[in-house]
């Protein structure tokens, strides 16, 4: 795929629409208990076009870190439990996994648990001129996300963040 087409795949669904909210609310709705009851966190959920078609990405995590059978067996509950309790006519492939080094911050407690860690937070309105900000997170304050970037703090609002990772993280907090 060439890079027009792939970055207008990207910028379509970095804002997700009405109706992919909804299908991700209602996907975390089985998920959460299913991965509560198996000793697991849903860490975060997303929903969106790549070249080979639609994905359903679920990340999962336990203290220690999980397994591939974490994931297979997460895969094929949740798989089931999409196919009887969804409505609509949403395709996807479904993948299950670990969050990895790049760990999504899904959560505002997120924010909290990983202070003092690497972020990179992406968000949909501009604050003193930028949209991604990389530096360490200074926890939170209500519904504000802090980070220290360039020996300055940057307070941002945690619904206009579109997207949150951890960079280069290697264990629990």
């Amino acid at each position: 795929m060439n890079r027009k087409k792939k970055r207008a795949l990207q910028k379509k669904d970095a804002f997700p629409s009405a109706e992919t909210e909804r299908f991700l609310a209602e996907v975390k709705a089985l998920a959460e208990p299913l991965c509560s009851a198996e000793g697991l966190e849903l860490v975060f959920a997303e929903y969106q076009a790549e070249p080979g078609g639609k994905i359903l990405r679920l990340y999962i995590d336990q203290p220690g870190g999980v397994v591939l059978d974490d994931c297979i067996n997460i895969s094929r509950q949740i798989s089931d439990l999409l196919d009887v309790s969804l409505e609509g006519d949403e395709s996807y492939n479904l993948e299950v996994s670990s969050p990895g080094v790049n760990r999504p911050l899904g959560k505002l407690a997120d924010f909290a648990r990983f202070t003092g860690q690497t972020a990179k937070i992406q968000t949909s309105q501009p604050i003193d001129g930028q949209k991604t900000f990389k530096g360490t997170l200074l926890g939170t304050e209500g519904s504000i996300a802090k980070i220290m970037m360039n020996d300055k703090t940057v307070a941002i609002h945690f619904d206009t963040i579109t997207r949150a990772r951890l960079i280069n993280y290697n264990g629990e907090s």
